[in-house]
């Protein structure tokens, strides 16, 4: 797995950071297309994600039209879904892509899985670690027709037939990210996963002080650390050519923050910034119904801290800056015009991988 940092001759030299992109909001008969206009762009990779849309589908039909870019999900919902099906999917998914998958997981918070899903949500992180483990099984045995013989707390694989089995594909290795914000769930992804989906709304600072220490402690206990994952985000960039396009796009990230602000599960960041009054704010906000009201709560130094700021044409560069030996892979937030200039945005994810 790429880490941050490649031993050259005795030195450390930072790699390059990989820039990836969101494929989401599409009509599926458009997916393949534009999915072939982000490989063309120079993104590495292309996330979807479960909101409307079932977060595989869309890869399904990427795959089938692209050679070179990466693909995954962050996140699918695990809880949503048994470790078999879930494994079943992201298999095919690998076979289709030829070695391109990630598979993204995360635990989506209680009222969801438990209201909208109808599963359980008791201790997700242990939950969670226990699924991914149950998942790494079945992939084992997909591929080397390992005796099914896994027995955890929540989740159990103990039956299998050749019917039932895909079988092995050539490029075994797929990585499981796990998706989190607060410390134990970060911890959670150094004891069982290949990566970490760090949430959009974070600074540096939370990365380096929270979620990467976090991710460090839970990678030691299997002989790992932290370099041994690969580390993402999404970025929120506010980008425009004109200064009123920028000035729009600073307030639909004024809205994101606000509206992840509200969520509990979230406030860990705004407090770590110092601004843990302002979560609860929001939260209350948010039960009473004023939602348009709550992006005038946050200040310009959270923006300006969270989000990066500015014409694509310089945007570029202050991603590299903020985030190279710090993150492995980042993400641009917010979908893709069909209409935009491949030229523009290929000096954009040029300017992100200049490796330092």
């Amino acid at each position: 797995m790429a880490c941050c940092h490649d031993r050259r001759e005795g030195e450390d030299r930072i790699m390059a950071l990989k820039i990836d992109c969101q494929l989401r909001g599409l009509d599926f008969r458009e997916v393949g297309q534009h999915a072939r206009l982000m490989e063309d762009m120079g993104f590495d990779a292309a996330w979807t994600f479960e909101a409307g849309q079932d977060a595989f589908t869309p890869l399904t039909l990427a795959a089938a039209a692209t050679e070179k870019i990466h693909l995954g999900t962050n996140i699918a919902v695990a809880f949503g879904r048994s470790p078999f099906s879930m494994a079943q999917t992201a298999w095919d998914m690998q076979k289709l892509s030829r070695g391109r998958m990630h598979l993204g997981v995360g635990t989506q918070v209680r009222a969801h899985i438990e209201r909208r899903f109808s599963m359980p949500f008791d201790r997700p992180a242990a939950r969670i670690t226990d699924y991914i483990r149950c998942m790494k099984a079945i992939f084992d045995t997909f591929q080397n027709d390992t005796k099914p013989d896994y027995r955890g707390e929540f989740y159990q694989f103990t039956l299998m037939n050749p019917f039932f089995n895909p079988g092995p594909v050539d490029n075994p290795d797929l990585p499981v990210y796990l998706a989190g914000v607060n410390p134990r769930m970060c911890r959670a992804a150094g004891e069982v996963a290949d990566g970490f989906h760090a949430h959009p709304i974070h600074t540096v600072g939370y990365l380096k002080d929270v979620v990467k220490p976090a991710i460090d402690e839970g990678a030691k206990t299997r002989g790992k650390s932290v370099d041994d994952l690969e580390v993402q985000t999404m970025v929120l960039i506010a980008s425009g050519d004109t200064q009123a396009e920028i000035d729009k796009a600073v307030e639909d990230v004024r809205f994101q923050i606000s509206f992840y602000g509200s969520t509990p599960n979230y406030r860990p960041v705004l407090e770590h910034m110092g601004y843990g009054d302002l979560g609860k704010e929001l939260s209350q906000m948010m039960r009473s119904g004023q939602m348009k009201e709550m992006p005038k709560k946050i200040p310009d130094a959270i923006v300006e801290q969270v989000a990066v700021i500015g014409k694509l044409s310089e945007v570029g560069k202050v991603v590299r800056e903020r985030y190279e030996g710090v993150l492995d892979r980042v993400a641009y937030y917010y979908p893709i015009p069909a209409d935009q200039p491949v030229e523009k945005w290929k000096a954009f994810t040029d300017e992100v991988k200049r490796a330092a």
